[in-house]
């Protein structure tokens, strides 16, 4: 699902969230913490943005290989020209099909998987890609925050959300998919991937000083959920 907040406003995004809240004090410090030693490893960075995960990734020694959805996205990494990075434009609802066998270490993905209707092609590739007892760690709406803007009322159900979220400072229309702990559960199992970490995050303190409001939303509610999978 192409959303125009990662397109026509891709590079508005890009500076966005360097420093923001949400992504660079909350997502990012979360997801990075449940990451192992990185030196040599072959990572895939599944949307990838505009790079602030696969610039850390690449920091801390690894081998990227990063995709993204949006083209706009890609140009902005490819400008950055950051070492030990390749990346691509890919839909990752259709899989992974430029991707070989146990090619890689670890995959990351975060805050994506929300934007796809059907995990079990993504998740089955992402299988098969990763090396035997190779990680995905990946990051995804919390589904009692999204149950709240349920249409449907029914939790169980996998529905279409829009939203108006205010992240480059206007207002912009952003569709994604909710759906119940047991449907990501079931995706994760099926395509022969073990649960083995799960967190719902941690705010920064920096947080606290500029944001109070935010910092006690996000200390005392579920906002973002953190999965770590082995490859069985």
């Amino acid at each position: 699902m192409k959303n125009k907040l990662y397109t026509t406003h891709a590079y508005e995004y890009g500076e966005a969230i360097k420093n923001n809240v949400y992504n660079a004090l909350f997502e990012r410090p979360s997801l990075q913490a449940m990451l192992p030693n990185l030196e040599g490893k072959a990572v895939l960075d599944l949307g990838c943005a505009s790079g602030e995960h696969s610039r850390h990734l690449a920091k801390q020694g690894a081998h990227v290989t990063a995709i993204d959805v949006s083209q706009t996205m890609i140009e902005i990494l490819q400008q950055q020209s950051i070492e030990n990075l390749s990346c691509y434009v890919q839909d990752i609802s259709n899989g992974l099909p430029a991707e070989q066998d146990t090619s890689f270490d670890i995959v990351i993905s975060a805050l994506t998987i929300h934007y796809l209707k059907d995990l079990d092609l993504l998740f089955t590739d992402i299988s098969r890609v990763l090396k035997p007892n190779g990680l995905f760690i990946f990051s995804t709406h919390h589904p009692v925050l999204d149950f709240e803007a349920s249409a449907s009322g029914n939790y169980f159900k996998c529905e279409l959300i829009t939203e108006k979220w205010d992240v480059i400072g206007d207002p912009v229309e952003v569709s994604f998919y909710r759906r119940p702990l047991t449907e990501l559960f079931a995706a994760i199992t099926q395509a022969g991937l073990c649960i083995t970490g799960l967190n719902e995050g941690k705010p920064q303190k920096e947080i606290q000083e500029f944001n109070p409001a935010a910092y006690k939303r996000l200390s005392t509610k579920p906002n973002f959920l953190f999965i770590e999978c082995s490859k069985i």
